[in-house]
Parts: C-alpha cells; structure tokens; sequence
C-alpha cells in the first residue's frame, strides 16, 4: 500500500507542477511587463509558427527601426505581428511615427501604416504549439473543460488524505472516561 501511495504522490505532484508551470507560462509572465500572444495566422511564418505563444515586451515607439518585428493593434479586436518595412515620419507633426509593416510570408507590404500609439511592444521569445492550448483554454468549452480539470486534480491530490484519516478513525477507540 506505501509504494502505491508513494506512485500516487509523484504522479499528482508532477500533475500539479505542470499546471503550475503552464500557469507561470500563461499569466505570470505579465508580472514582468510582458504579454501573451497566440499567432493565428502565417504571416510571419518560419519566425513565428501558426499556433505559438509569442511573449511581447513594451517598447519605445520612437526607437523602432527597419526590420524590427511588432506587435500592434490593427482595429479595435485585432492584434497583428509584422516586421516593419520602414518608419514613415509624419509630415506636418515630428511627433508622430507611423510604420509601413509586412508579415515575413506575405507578398505584399500591409495596405495601411500602423500609428506609434497602436503598438503594443516587440516580441522577445516564444513558445511553438503551447498557444493552441492558451487559445482552447480562453474560450468555451475549453474554459469549462479547464476548470474540470484543477476540480480533479484536487481532488485527486486529497483523495487519499481523506481516506487515510477514515482508516485512522475507524482503527482507533474512543477514550473512556474515568470518574
């Protein structure tokens, strides 16, 4: 029964570590000023791959240059990754920058320029396949299917506490009271 329990406790301990880490890998990182991105789309392909998670830092949009890759608001629902082609000064403001862009596989340079106020920073690494999970977990019923998932590992993390408590209960006999 102890080697049973001893296999039981490594595999919940390596079941809760992995979800630590992917935790850590999926919000943590946001403590340090980074944001998480899942790629969509193969516009950057072979730099970023269709399904990675790309970890993107704050930048100085005044100190971007030809070739540097962004990350930038296209609309109001749409986060795009593109390198820029060149930065295209504003002609009657030099405080503003806009940016001529292109993703890495397209043919055709992006058809608008991206304003310095829409990027949100540069990417610094990232992570191929784990944003197929990021991207399941953040939407229905993979959010659901997540939260089943901590439920049982709980559970099963416990589980045989409680068991072995009922063990404990059941073997020992009430004090006697003497008077």
């Amino acid at each position: 029964m102890k080697a049973i329990k001893k296999i039981w406790n490594a595999i919940t301990t390596l079941i809760v570590a992995a979800v630590v880490v992917l935790a850590i890998l999926l919000v943590a990182v946001r403590l340090f000023g980074l944001q998480v991105y899942t790629v969509l789309s193969g516009s950057m392909e072979p730099t970023y791959h269709v399904g990675s998670l790309i970890y993107v830092q704050k930048v100085d949009p005044f100190e971007l240059e030809a070739g540097d890759v962004i990350t930038f608001m296209l609309d109001e629902d749409t986060v795009a990754t593109h390198r820029i082609v060149e930065p295209v000064p504003d002609e009657t403001d030099s405080s503003v920058v806009r940016f001529r862009t292109k993703g890495d596989a397209n043919d055709a340079e992006d058809g608008s320029l991206v304003h310095y106020k829409n990027v949100i920073g540069s990417p610094v690494f990232t992570i191929p396949k784990l944003g197929y999970l990021a991207n399941y977990i953040q939407n229905p019923p993979g959010t659901y299917v997540a939260i089943a998932v901590g439920a049982i590992i709980i559970m099963l993390v416990f589980l045989p506490d409680l068991f072995e408590d009922d063990k404990k209960n059941k073997g020992e006999e009430p004090a006697k009271k003497e008077g």
